[in-house]
């Protein structure tokens, strides 16, 4: 999963709209003052890095988010068109005590290109093990510097990340009743964590989740393992989880076992039919009779949690706001009523 990071600089220049000769050498020395100030503020931003760029790399401390740790590819496998299953380890001795919540879900690490100085932040699928091993499931874009990088590599080959960082903390206090998770692509990844590290292991045993997954065609959908695992969970605990699959289109040559696909996109309809099968027969059966937006979502104590291409995001839940914040709620999820504490986009 990676989020694009933008800065925007403004400069506004106003002058006098008369301005006789006198005046006009008057202000020149400060207006060549300016731009030369303003020129050596942007030099200093653009070819010095800032405090997380410029991270030094250490191979004696403990992982970070201050600095940056080696580790080493030890596996790295093609599983669909532009997409690759990737494992990293970290020395078990470079881990955070195990007494510490860095590693509370959700979390991400930082991975650096080191040909260009350039990082994005990435989700370990199954987080980390005592082994210090790390899964991600990442996909090359044609503009995205780090992650073509990471898709030359070899097993054998050495990288720096650096984290963990926070990305989502969930709490065990009961505060939701359900958690409803929407992914596109390689937005499954921070969903899978939470799944490894909190369904499936019967924290908050009395939260219902459930996990709507698209991707445009099913040789783009997950590794096999991690569609096996959540549908497999899914059967065995129904009270628990559920969990559906959508792909754009199906050619019938298509084999998938053991999951069934929905064709069509997440939108919705679905989202109403997730909620729907979750409502007791004494309250469902009056749905005929009522509003789509009077679904009560805000006395159910609903949890919406969406990632994956932005326009998914904007058209189900809202465009993120300036700078990639949360932004107001928009979209599907504003039709059902959905208020901002009820939504995260990530």
């Amino acid at each position: 999963m990676k989020r694009p990071t933008t800065s925007h600089f403004r400069v506004r220049r106003q002058y006098s709209t008369i301005l006789n000769t006198r005046s006009r050498k008057s202000i020149r020395p400060l207006a060549v003052g300016t731009v030369l100030s303003f020129g050596a503020f942007a030099s200093y931003y653009f070819f010095f890095p800032d405090a997380s760029r410029g991270a030094p790399t250490s191979k004696h401390e403990k992982l970070s988010p201050s600095h940056f740790t080696p580790c080493t590819i030890t596996s790295s496998e093609p599983c669909g068109p532009n997409t690759r299953l990737l494992t990293l380890k970290i020395p078990p001795k470079f881990l955070p005590d195990s007494d510490e919540k860095r590693f509370s879900s959700i979390w991400s690490v930082f991975v650096k290109d080191d040909d260009i100085q350039v990082e994005r932040p990435y989700t370990p699928l199954e987080g980390v093990d005592a082994e210090g091993r790390m899964r991600f499931w990442i996909k090359k874009y044609p503009h995205g510097e780090v992650s073509r990088w990471l898709h030359s590599k070899e097993v054998g080959d050495e990288i720096e990340i650096r984290g963990p960082l926070q990305t989502w903390l969930w709490k065990d206090d009961d505060v939701w009743d359900e958690v409803v998770m929407i992914s596109g692509g390689t937005g499954i990844a921070p969903f899978y964590q939470l799944f490894h590290d909190i369904i499936s292991q019967g924290v908050s045993p009395r939260t219902k989740f459930t996990l709507l997954h698209s991707s445009p065609s099913p040789s783009e959908l997950p590794p096999s393992a991690i569609l096996l695992s959540l549908s497999s969970f899914a059967t065995e605990n129904p009270k628990r989880f559920q969990f559906r699959v959508f792909v754009d289109t199906l050619d019938p040559t298509d084999e998938i076992d053991r999951l069934k696909v929905n064709v069509g996109r997440i939108n919705r309809a679905t989202l109403v039919s997730s909620i729907k099968e979750q409502i007791s027969p004494s309250k469902w059966w009056m749905w005929p009779f009522k509003k789509s937006a009077e679904l009560d979502i805000d006395l159910r104590k609903t949890l919406f949690l969406v990632c994956g291409p932005e326009p998914m995001i904007t058209a189900l839940s809202g465009p993120y706001g300036r700078n990639f914040s949360q932004g107001p709620v928009g979209g599907v999820l504003e039709e059902l009523s959905a208020t901002s504490s009820q939504v995260y986009k990530f």
